[in-house]
């Protein structure tokens, strides 16, 4: 035929619009329709959080082209992305690291003056340092202090149109509030005498097909019996309540991942004046929605050419023939860190969250075409609240079709009993409770899940030291505390089904009154310390399953400190470069990977949604 010939019935194969998300750095290429005109989002890392009454970090600068603006030309070459990471969050000033957060880095698609660059957010403020806030995307929030501080500037560099806005500046009225630092859609607030101010509104954006709000300030952190300043829409991070709230609050909160959201500020408590750290800021993203650069790519006549339907399959927009075997890496939430509170005590770090893939080299999944399988994200499991162990959680189950993993179990604390889960519980320095660590894989599967914790140690009123032990990790066991030191978080697994290796599923450090517990490799979080005054177990990293770590008290002043909560789960499915797939909400993402991997798409879960085959 002149054609090339006639395939199939009456249909429509195409998708319309190509979009295409990067949450870590990468490279970009048309997908199979050559050079064209495409819609861009790029978002920048959020500033982090100031410790210490700390004010909001900037949310990361915000630059859209969607929908109605000026398109970017894309070239027939590949086009390099960075995504920015979020600035880290400042220290409670209970060790050496400084108070003062840093600002976000920056997120870029084609960087110069044929690309799109947005500036990290700014960090906050904080009058241990100097209490002006940073410049940047948006600004960071001021401190409050005696001494009058600024928010940042933000849309530093200036754009058009703004890419954020200012911080929020402090206040000379006690309480001291510091401000709020600024959102893409509105400026940070100013703080108050009783409160601290809130971040900046974040903006809706609509370029992956689902309302997404991304770029919103971080709250400023309060003193006393002030009021903490809430994070802006779009991934703000809380600021830190004091000493009337549960302590894990008294830290600023985080921004959301990959929103680009500012850290919350840090709270100071009372007297003495217990000072507790920023959140870090969000990471940045990219996405990339590109239109047919042919009509041949725009529609189907109803039957098409073989050349078209290579160019359809090539592009991606063809629908799967019949069942695709697909490889998956499945993490559960990872389990909370035990508590502390009376003078000699140290919790267990929390338990990995299960770890379950079949990649590389394991037996696949079988998915049937146009189909929805529901994706489960299990959370993060809540650190305990300190003596007597009260509010504790395991992390919860991820879920993809017939693979569960458990979530990591929670750790012991001196007078509640830790759990199993895909990796235990670490054990705490005992009394009325055992210091042995718990069981991982359990429920068991093969190959394990994970792994047990370890034991911690009773106090040692000669030595006057105590430990808890480490949570268990994906491919290790939970170290043991001894003597003053505490057990490290057993170490997670590395996967390399992103075509990046990256590694999951690390166990939460132990508390101990000399020496933390350090988290396992794969997001754990680090224990805390005893001395000089006692301190919270860091969290878990969002999106790997690590542990929490374990808390520690002071031993010779006793105040309540709190485990570190569990890291998110997440679920990642690749399939065939030939396979159709989509993810919803929004936030999850379906990428095309690049040579040598031969155009495999790889589906990210990393909040509870559905995945659809075409």
């Amino acid at each position: 035929m002149a054609n090339g010939g006639i395939i199939g019935p009456i249909n429509d194969p195409t998708r319309g619009p190509y979009t295409t998300t990067f949450t870590s750095s990468g490279t970009y290429t048309s997908p199979g329709f050559g050079p064209g005109q495409a819609d861009y989002l790029v978002v920048a890392g959020g500033g982090g959080g100031s410790g210490s009454q700390g004010g909001g970090g900037g949310a990361g600068g915000y630059r859209t082209s969607f929908p109605g603006g000026t398109k970017l030309s894309i070239p027939s070459s590949p086009v390099p992305v960075t995504i920015g990471a979020g600035g880290r969050g400042g220290d409670g000033g209970t060790t050496c690291a400084p108070v003062r957060g840093c600002s976000g880095s920056p997120s870029s698609f084609n960087p110069g003056p044929a690309g799109i660059t947005s500036t990290g957010g700014g960090f906050g403020g904080t009058d241990w340092v100097g209490g002006t806030g940073g410049t940047g995307g948006s600004g960071g929030g001021g401190s409050g202090s005696s001494v009058f501080y600024a928010g940042g500037a933000g849309n530093t560099p200036p754009v058009s149109p703004p890419q954020g806005n200012s911080g929020g500046d402090g206040t000379t009225t006690p309480l001291f509030g510091s401000g709020g630092g600024g959102g893409a859609g509105a400026v940070g607030t100013t703080g108050t005498g009783p409160s601290a101010g809130p971040g900046g509104a974040g903006l809706s954006n609509l370029i992956t097909g689902s309302p997404v709000t991304y770029a919103g300030g971080g709250g400023a952190g309060a003193r006393t019996s002030a009021i903490g300043g809430t994070g802006g829409s779009g991934g703000g991070g809380n600021g830190g309540v004091p000493v009337c709230s549960p302590a894990p609050l008294r830290s600023g909160q985080a921004g959301t991942a990959n929103t680009g959201g500012g850290g919350g500020g840090g709270a100071l408590t009372g007297t003495p004046g217990v000072r507790y750290g920023g959140g870090a800021g969000g990471s940045g993203i990219v996405v990339i929605k590109q239109v047919c650069a042919s009509p041949t790519f725009q529609n189907a006549p109803g039957v098409w050419s073989i050349n078209d339907a290579y160019n359809y399959k090539k592009a991606g927009t063809w629908t799967n023939a019949g069942p695709v075997s697909v490889d998956y890496l499945v993490v559960a939430g990872g389990g909370g860190g035990g508590g502390s509170g009376d003078c000699v005590t140290a919790g267990g770090g929390g338990g990995a969250g299960g770890y379950r893939t079949s990649f590389p080299g394991g037996t696949k999944l079988t998915l049937t075409a146009v189909t929805d399988y529901p994706i489960t994200i299990g959370a993060g499991g809540i650190g305990s609240t300190g003596y007597p162990g009260a509010g504790g959680t395991s992390g919860s189950p991820s879920i993809f079709s017939s693979i569960t993993s458990a979530g990591g179990g929670k750790g012991a604390t001196y007078a509640a009993v830790g759990l199993t889960g895909g990796s235990g519980g670490g054990g705490g320095t005992g009394g009325p409770i055992p210091t042995a660590g718990y069981a991982g894989n359990t429920p068991p599967v093969s190959p394990p899940q994970g792994n047990a914790g370890g034991s911690g140690t009773a106090y040692n009123p000669a030595s006057c030291t105590y430990s808890g032990g480490g949570g268990g990790g994906a491919s290790a066991v939970g170290g043991n505390g001894s003597g003053g030191s505490g057990g490290a978080g057993g170490a997670g697994s590395a996967n390399s089904i992103t075509n990046s290796p990256t590694t999951y599923a690390g166990g939460g450090g132990g508390g101990a009154s000399t020496t933390v517990g350090s988290g396992g490799a794969g997001g754990g979080g680090a224990g805390g310390k005893g001395t000089p005054i006692g301190n919270n177990g860091c969290n878990g990293t969002v999106n790997t399953g690590g542990g929490g770590g374990g808390s520690a008290a002071h031993r010779t002043a006793p105040t309540i400190k709190t485990g570190g909560s569990g890291g998110s789960g997440i679920v990642i499915i690749r399939a065939p470069g030939g396979a159709v797939l989509s993810a919803s909400p929004g936030t999850n993402t379906v990428t095309t990977l690049p040579a040598p991997a031969g155009g495999c798409k790889v589906a990210t879960f990393t909040v509870s949604g559905t995945l659809t085959t075409g």
